[in-house]
């Protein structure tokens, strides 16, 4: 068995040209533009940028759970079936509020959401709401649901589990309410866990022991892992790939050593830089990138980064928009200025590791 086929049976969800628009009476959002991602099975992608970019709205695409006007309008979700063997379903081709992406949602695909506490309901208890996916897909009973609660409070190491499983969300502190949601997404044993955020508003210990948990949950259930963040500190923690997205688009990813040792888009260079060091001069000033992200309504000719990137060059950058190369294998770029990228596959005609689809239309 080739490197390369290994590679294909690993994986378990492949995002291929996902776009979703966001259709008002003045304009149309391009808030995902065409994102081309793989997650492997006992992996995680970590999908990395500012806020704005688009990571949740593709994060909430991959589940058809876009609110409206938004939609996906172009593109695959293939979800492949446990084993390697079959057919793989295409997500972004069921109907958003159908039987069958319900019947994936929760139990094969899980997600948890950024807020927990907008997205748990403050009237029912933690046990009604962990419980619900065990009733819904696997039809236990009430009694052996709230069972099974307890037990899943108890692996995401929630003290007392046989008391909060009970108590309602606004009785819980920040920290538990995310474990909560944890247990709700693991509740079905999914083989594909989305988290948006997961760590955002948390205090440093609870962000630690939160991604401490993910790690070991990862690695005791071979479960592949997206995880949504802006922070590159937690990147370098739990990341096996990288992700880097800017405007809805994917402007570079590979593995985290080589994101982090090698950095071939200037967007990249630009957030390592801006990550505060230990033992910097206090006199130096942080780094910065200049400007704001522009309207994804009124997005720039060219490259979408030129507007912000102090490489930019007039009439190539604003005229030009850049294929997707590869530096290297698996590694994939979105740059006019890289040097050394051969177009759509590895350099000097090596074999490059497939992550979907390979090459992006300049419309």
């Amino acid at each position: 068995m080739t490197a390369e086929t290994r590679e294909r049976q690993d994986v378990v969800l492949d995002v291929q040209g996902l776009r979703t628009y966001f259709t008002t009476d003045d304009t149309v959002v391009r808030a995902v533009d065409g994102v081309d991602l793989a997650v492997r099975r006992g992996s995680t992608l970590c999908v990395v940028g500012e806020s704005g970019c688009g990571k949740s709205a593709m994060a909430r695409s991959v589940l058809q759970l876009v609110e409206r006007p938004g939609r996906v309008v172009d593109g695959r979700v293939l979800l492949h079936p446990a084993g390697g063997g079959g057919e793989p379903v295409d997500l972004a081709a069921l109907h958003p509020t159908g039987k069958e992406i319900r019947s994936v949602r929760g139990r094969e695909v899980a997600m948890v959401f950024q807020e927990p506490m907008a997205s748990l309901s403050l009237v029912h208890t933690v046990g009604d709401q962990i419980g619900e996916p065990l009733r819904l897909h696997h039809g236990l009973s009430r009694k052996e649901a709230r069972t099974r609660a307890v037990e899943l409070l108890e692996r995401v190491r929630v003290p007392g589990a046989e008391r909060v499983v009970d108590s309602y969300p606004f009785q819980l502190s920040g920290g538990m309410c995310q474990r909560v949601m944890i247990a709700m997404a693991l509740a079905c044993g999914p083989r594909v866990l989305i988290a948006d955020e997961p760590t955002t508003a948390l205090d440093v210990t609870t962000q630690a022991q939160i991604l401490d948990l993910f790690a070991g949950l990862r690695r005791d259930t071979g479960m592949g892992l997206l995880f949504i963040t802006h922070d590159m500190g937690v990147v370098a923690e739990i990341a096996d790939e990288v992700a880097v997205m800017y405007l809805g688009t994917v402007v570079e990813q590979g593995p985290v050593d080589e994101i982090f040792h090698d950095p071939r888009h200037p967007y990249t260079r630009a957030l390592l830089e801006a990550v505060p060091r230990i033992g910097a001069s206090r006199a130096r000033r942080l780094p910065t990138i200049r400007g704001t992200i522009p309207d994804p309504g009124n997005q720039p000719t060219g490259c979408v980064f030129r507007t912000r990137c102090p490489e930019a060059v007039e009439g190539l950058c604003d005229t030009t928009v850049p294929p997707v190369t590869a530096p290297g294998p698996g590694r994939r770029v979105r740059c006019l200025l890289d040097e050394g990228s051969a177009p759509g596959g590895a350099p000097d005609g090596g074999d490059a590791v497939p992550t979907g689809k390979e090459t992006v239309d300049a419309d």
